[in-house]
């Protein structure tokens, strides 16, 4: 499976090598930069939420640049300074002592990270033919998630609280990281190059993002991706958490335990997964993630009703609910990109490829801001009504984008695209 999954062209599988590397690398210090920041920086707890949360923002307000600059100068040149800039910053959280500090850091952070995953998705679909790309993109969510667990069980070994010069170290790793997908870029001289050079800005200049939000399309899939990511993958880091330590009441540890199993489930079933989603209905797969995230947060909710009742059951449910989500995850991960690049053409690539990761960025605002109010709400219950309702309601959007895309767009079989047969011409 792992050698029907590896796209033909030796250049796209050095790329998906960087990814790995550098995902090991953002292992490393994904757990830990808050308890970074606090414990060992000495910020407060609101400080600590507010660099964050900067981060976040700063990221989503760059990334509709990040998306014109792709489609104008090409990938490559705004991925190869964008990786740059984020070991840079990156290795400078090592030397941290201040909130200001530590501002200017997330901010340099954010500079480097806004164009980094549109870009690579521009540059994976350019080395990819159509009937693999799903493929493709589905093994290299793997091997991110692969990477970050290798990173984490290896940091969990490193950091200590009581010496500061471990949390430097790992950050100083993850700055290396980002420069392994830069020398392998620059190893690759031709690729990631302006896709419609020849098209001297016909598209590319009249319209730019105006001309991305008319694609019909594609605005249905944008709506999709907003509510299910609201109601799915926003609430990990704040809803999840709280819900289990707060309602189920729980360990952290059995917190941990469960993302352990997310992972596992990504690592271990997204290549079967791949396998059994190819040649059929991209719009059908949607669907079916967004009522396995509802199945997902009804096992964390039914987790809460037995509570204390019984502690071990419920530490099962909510590790089970974590398992089950990455299960849905290994089905987005691969076609919500793939369809992404279905629909958009070679002049602006770059700017739907940065719409898509909006997505994640404005999600991500939404999410943690709900949850803790909702959570406080009748036990949890409301939160856990709001979540597995919104994750069915992106079913639904799912279901009505399928009358809007071709057969091929949609994933199916050429041959139902090719029913009728085309006229002859007299």
């Amino acid at each position: 499976m792992l050698r029907r999954s590896l796209p033909r062209r030796p250049e796209a599988r050095r790329i998906l090598l960087g990814t790995l590397l550098s995902a090991i690398g953002r292992g490393l210090t994904l757990p830990f930069l808050f308890i970074y920041l606090t414990d060992v920086r000495g910020l407060s707890d609101p400080r600590a939420g507010l660099v964050i949360g900067w981060y976040g923002a700063v990221t989503l307000a760059l990334s509709p640049l990040g998306g014109t600059l792709i489609d104008r100068f090409g990938a490559r040149r705004v991925v190869l300074p964008s990786l740059l800039i984020e070991a840079i910053g990156t290795g400078s959280l090592a030397l941290v002592d201040s909130t200001a500090s530590a501002f200017g850091v997330a901010t340099v952070i954010a500079i480097g990270s806004s164009a980094i995953w549109s870009g690579q998705n521009t540059i994976l679909a350019s080395l990819t033919a159509d009937d693999e790309r799903q493929r493709v993109y589905g093994l290299n969510f793997a091997l991110l998630n692969l990477g970050i667990g290798v990173g984490g069980l290896t940091s969990g070994a490193i950091v200590d609280v009581a010496r500061p010069v471990t949390f430097q170290a790992i950050y100083l790793l993850d700055a290396l990281s980002y420069l392994t997908p830069a020398v392998i870029l620059l190893t690759l001289p031709h690729v990631g190059h302006r896709l419609a050079a020849g098209a001297a800005g016909a598209k590319t200049g009249g319209g730019g993002y105006l001309t991305v939000l008319r694609d019909r399309p594609f605005r249905r899939l944008v709506i999709f991706g907003l509510v299910l990511t609201t109601c799915g993958y926003a609430q990990i880091e704040v809803g999840f958490t709280a819900y289990a330590v707060r309602v189920v009441e729980v360990t952290p540890r059995v917190v941990a335990w469960a993302l352990a199993g997310n992972t596992l489930m990504i690592v271990l079933s997204q290549l079967l997964v791949i396998r059994r989603m190819e040649g059929r209905s991209r719009t059908g797969g949607l669907a079916v993630v967004g009522a396995v995230f509802a199945t997902a947060w009804l096992t964390l909710g039914a987790a809460g009703v037995i509570g204390t009742g019984n502690a071990l059951v419920a530490a099962l449910g909510v590790v089970a609910c974590a398992a089950i989500f990455g299960f849905g995850e290994t089905m987005l991960s691969p076609v919500m990109p793939a369809l992404t690049n279905a629909l958009a053409t070679d002049e602006l690539r770059g700017r739907y490829n940065a719409m898509s990761s909006m997505i994640f960025g404005i999600s991500g605002v939404i999410g943690p801001v709900t949850a803790g109010p909702l959570i406080g709400a009748a036990d949890g219950k409301v939160w856990v009504a709001v979540v597995v309702g919104g994750c069915l309601a992106a079913s639904l959007i799912a279901l009505s984008l399928r009358p809007l895309l071709t057969a091929i767009q949609d994933g199916r079989p050429a041959a139902t695209a090719h029913r009728t047969p085309e006229p002859t011409p007299a």
